[in-house]
């Protein structure tokens, strides 16, 4: 872009977006995606078992497995729930406690630490989950399924953060944690949007109760007691006041991953007490709450469905276009328009095309969308079963159409890689991340 700036003698300066970030940034961002990467395909693992059990002859026994009550006796404190109910619940409570500290590892140290430079994923976020639900809404205007409005906002973190993993090895480092960034501040958006628009039969006692016990873990976290024997029963005593309220029990997982600082308190520490929680409870995340739930949660049964109906069900329309087109326009759009009328600049190195293929991985909607649906339609209607069939057809899409973009990026930063690294080795310099510097 060009400096269209009409006072000529009173140069600003422009904001670079996407420009490389610190080498410990740099070091947490690859962990990440590697962990990330096992995690999606974990993901796709569990919910291709799903489809197929769910298709196949013996799709009442996956149907009996999910409605299983596993302690009937829990009906006190609500918690007689079905296996599904469990996963859905009680296990991506673990995948948002790793959002939480992943929230907070921003706030504190990360890319939203400095406005400016948070400026740019927030705008994106929050273009790509209002367009999306613009267009849900305007194909299900006058409909019964306004109530789903929110289903096709969220991204995906894990699957769309494991397919740029996988398809992006020399992608630039700056457009992942825009990103993971983007993702972050998405499920932040998202989370707020369950709390406040998916909690039925609320009961104020029970949420107020479950900061005592939230509010005791964030002082042992604070002091840096990791006893386990202490914090997860406080824990699990938050998560349990917290559904009793009628408030999704997942939130309870995001304010328990607040309260842990991020900062090193001591001189001697490697890191951070968040980043060795994220470290801890990261893989049992990517590795068993979100695949776990993939697989209760993705099991829509297409025997004997009439497809014409589905196909043009405003539900599976809006759904669709909401992840496939709605998140494209929303988060491209707002890059876009920021750039345009401030005096930002996209990094020498990231091209719009880098972007639009970004865009398009954050089509990918799948654990919070599934999750929104079954909010919004209740689990096992029919409504419920289309909006999982659209989920995954318009994941599917965005993650094809994303791969065709990046792939051939990819593969143009590869060949700039690989001239820069003869030049190194000729001059014999080695790279700035080698040493430790930027």
């Amino acid at each position: 872009m060009t400096d269209r700036t009409p006072h000529a003698d009173r140069p600003r300066p422009s904001r670079r977006f996407f420009s490389r970030t610190s080498w410990p940034e740099a070091r947490f961002l690859a962990d990440v995606l590697r962990t990330e990467t096992v995690g999606g395909g974990l993901l796709l693992l569990g919910a291709m078992i799903a489809l197929t059990w769910a298709n196949s002859p013996w799709e009442s026994s996956y149907a009996a497995l999910g409605a299983w009550v596993p302690w009937s006796g829990g009906a006190a404190l609500h918690l007689d729930l079905d296996l599904a109910a469990w996963a859905a619940d009680g296990l991506l409570a673990i995948f948002f406690f790793v959002v939480g500290l992943e929230l907070k590892r921003e706030f504190v140290a990360g890319e939203l630490r400095d406005p400016r430079r948070a400026a740019l994923p927030v705008v994106a976020a929050v273009g790509g989950m209002a367009v999306p639900a613009l267009i849900y809404l305007a194909v299900n205007l006058g409909g019964d399924g306004l109530r789903g409005w929110a289903i096709p906002t969220a991204t995906d973190i894990a699957f769309a953060l494991a397919v740029l993993a996988v398809i992006g090895s020399h992608l630039p480092q700056g457009l992942r944690a825009f990103l993971l960034t983007l993702a972050v501040v998405d499920d932040l958006l998202a989370i707020t949007v369950i709390a406040i628009f998916y909690t039925d039969d609320f009961s104020p006692l029970p949420l107020l109760a479950s900061l005592l016990p939230i509010a005791v873990f964030g002082l042992l976290v604070q002091r840096r007691k990791t006893w386990w024997w202490a914090l997860i029963p406080l824990a699990a005593t938050a998560w349990t006041l917290m559904h009793a309220s009628g408030v999704h029990a997942t939130v309870a997982g995001v304010l328990l991953g607040f309260t842990v600082p991020v900062l090193r308190g001591k001189a001697g520490d490697s890191h951070g007490l968040a980043e060795h929680l994220e470290h801890r409870w990261r893989p049992i995340s990517a590795g068993l709450a979100v695949p776990v739930f993939a697989f209760f949660a993705a099991g829509v049964s297409l025997r004997g469905a009439d497809l014409g109906a589905i196909v043009t069900d405003p539900i599976v329309i809006g759904v669709a276009a909401g992840l496939v087109i709605g998140k494209v326009v929303g988060i491209f759009g707002s890059t876009y328009l920021l750039a345009r009328f401030t005096r930002a600049q996209l990094d020498e190195d990231i091209t719009w095309t880098d972007l639009l293929g970004v865009a398009l991985l954050a089509g990918i909607g799948f654990t919070v969308s599934l999750l929104i649906g079954e909010l919004a339609f209740g689990p096992g209607t029919t409504a419920d079963d289309n909006v999982k069939a659209a989920v995954l057809a318009g994941s599917v899409i965005s993650a094809l159409l994303a791969t065709v973009v990046l792939v051939r990026r990819n593969a143009a930063y590869r060949r700039i890689a690989q001239a820069e690294q003869v030049d190194a080795d000729r001059d014999g310099v080695p790279d700035v991340y080698q040493r430790g510097e930027g």
